[in-house]
């Protein structure tokens, strides 16, 4: 009983974390989706809330009663196996349910999992409520960062908060990590919580190689700039090439050039950039482009996982070059939550590290993270390799 009520304590601490983080916005602020990678507030809220009540209420708490019918088509991401769902990019179009109505849903599932969790819950119960704090912690970082999309295109660039810290600075000088070639074991391997595509712990070799011991600022990315790295196209890759030239890109997200000097929307609102912060919220293609331009490159996902426990991380997501992949012998959940991870396996980079964004407790030195080269949205920069 003395781990089944850490972990309860551990759920209520996250479901009221949640709610914390949308206290500064206005209610308008709560459906608004600029663009389709970005959700509203309120989808956040009730997905996280439609999640613990699909995958363990539903099946689990006797007698339950779904608070509304309809809310699984409404809340539903992209588990097939449930059901259908809103195509992701109407989610902004509900007014309907209100605010207040995802509000009550979420009071209303707290208190039924705060009471099936009274009892002795077995480890398939209690397995199933961690992955759906894990879940929530997700997108506690989800939107987060969708926040400051919404209010980041703004034309008012309004304040979000004055406590959060977008850019805090690395004050330790840069050096080289040197790794000695070798084979080294990659993959979880403790009793403490991971996610699936974590597992498959195994052996790689690795030649000698050098990692920075510091990420990449943005002064060292505006020298990237007056180079003219948005137009040598020596530098991109032909696809990377073709997303700067389609869009117009010339320089990260939320970076404006206001009287010959550049500034950047933040949590508090447009401040003159700060040279010495690690780099924020540039593409995939846009890493690789100044690794280039360096005369370097980025890390795999391996090398920095062996290299991790000789640098500071966690202020950035970090882009690395290898693609999102299986371990050796990744095994797929049974059922629905066999989607979580597996069916995303293409196409994508990995990111390893976490960010500002990333809540307490959720980030780990095997955590995964995966995104399509060209999204920037998330706080994503790069450490450089050799």
């Amino acid at each position: 009983m003395i781990l089944t009520d850490k972990l309860l304590d551990f759920f209520i601490e996250t479901r009221k974390k949640s709610e914390q983080l949308c206290e500064p916005l206005e209610i308008e602020d709560y459906v608004v989706q600029p663009v389709v990678d970005v959700s509203p507030p309120k989808w956040h809220l009730g997905h996280t809330t439609w999640f613990f009540e699909e995958f363990i209420l539903k099946s689990h708490a006797k007698n339950y009663t779904l608070f509304d019918t309809d809310f699984s088509f409404v809340f539903n991401s992209y588990y097939e196996t449930v059901g259908k769902r809103v195509v992701r990019s109407d989610r902004g179009n509900m007014s309907r349910p209100s605010v207040q109505k995802v509000y009550e849903y979420r009071a209303y599932v707290t208190a039924a999992i705060t009471r099936l969790f009274e009892g002795d819950p077995s480890k398939e119960l209690y397995d199933l409520l961690e992955i759906g704090i894990h879940h929530e912690k997700q997108h506690q970082e989800l939107l987060l960062t969708d926040i400051k999309y919404i209010l980041g295109n703004n034309p008012l660039l309004p304040k979000y908060s004055e406590t959060i810290q977008d850019y805090p600075v690395e004050d330790h000088q840069k050096d080289w990590i040197c790794v000695e070639q070798g084979i080294y074991e990659i993959g979880h391997h403790s009793e403490n919580f991971c996610y699936d595509n974590e597992l498959g712990r195994h052996k790689v070799y690795l030649n000698d190689f050098e990692i920075a011991n510091k990420l990449i600022t943005n002064k060292e990315f505006v020298a990237f700039i007056s180079d003219g790295g948005y137009q040598r196209h020596e530098l991109w890759h032909a696809e990377g090439w073709d997303w700067v030239n389609q869009n117009h890109i010339e320089c990260p997200m939320y970076w404006h050039h206001i009287a010959d000097e550049w500034h950047c929307y933040t949590y508090n609102g447009l401040q003159k950039l700060n040279s010495d912060a690690p780099l924020a919220h540039v593409s995939y293609f846009e890493a690789f482009a100044f690794a280039q331009w360096c005369g370097l490159r980025l890390p795999t996902e391996f090398e920095w996982e062996v290299a991790q426990a000789y640098f500071n991380w966690g202020k950035r997501w970090e882009w690395t070059e290898s693609a999102y992949l299986p371990y050796p012998n990744y095994q797929k959940a049974d059922g629905a939550l066999g989607e979580y991870n597996g069916k995303f396996m293409v196409n994508q980079k990995v990111l390893r590290g976490g960010s500002i964004a990333t809540p307490e407790k959720h980030t780990r030195h095997t955590y995964r993270n995966f995104f399509h080269p060209h999204l920037r949205w998330q706080f994503t920069g790069l450490r450089l390799a050799r």
